[in-house]
């Protein structure tokens, strides 16, 4: 099952970029895995739940024109995406409220 998770940003630096490099994203049970490489034209990184229910991965792309943060959640075989999703939502919401306009969730 894939998911989408929209995020539209009212700040201008990159939402994915706090994120990454945001202290506090291990008290929300989630983990940095990968991140962008150089030379890419958008900024990418990879989340884990750190959840031992929480099965799955969150694939975050910046797009800079559009202040637009946008997340696919992959979830394998029976795993359900709820438990990663609201663990990143509750993040963003907690850290990042001043910061967010718009959040989308939508089922693929």
């Amino acid at each position: 099952m894939q998911t989408l998770v929209q995020v539209l940003s009212t700040h201008r630096r990159s939402l994915r970029d706090l994120i990454v490099n945001d202290r506090r994203l291990e008290k929300f049970r989630l983990a940095v895995v990968t991140e962008k490489k150089p030379g890419r034209p958008h900024g990418w990184a990879k989340l884990h739940s750190l959840d031992p229910n929480g099965h799955g991965a969150i694939n975050m792309e910046w797009h800079q024109a559009t202040k637009m943060l946008i997340c696919r959640v992959v979830t394998k075989g029976s795993g359900r995406p709820n438990i990663i999703i609201g663990d990143f939502v509750d993040y963003l919401l907690a850290c990042h409220r001043t910061k967010i306009g718009t959040i989308s969730i939508s089922v693929r």
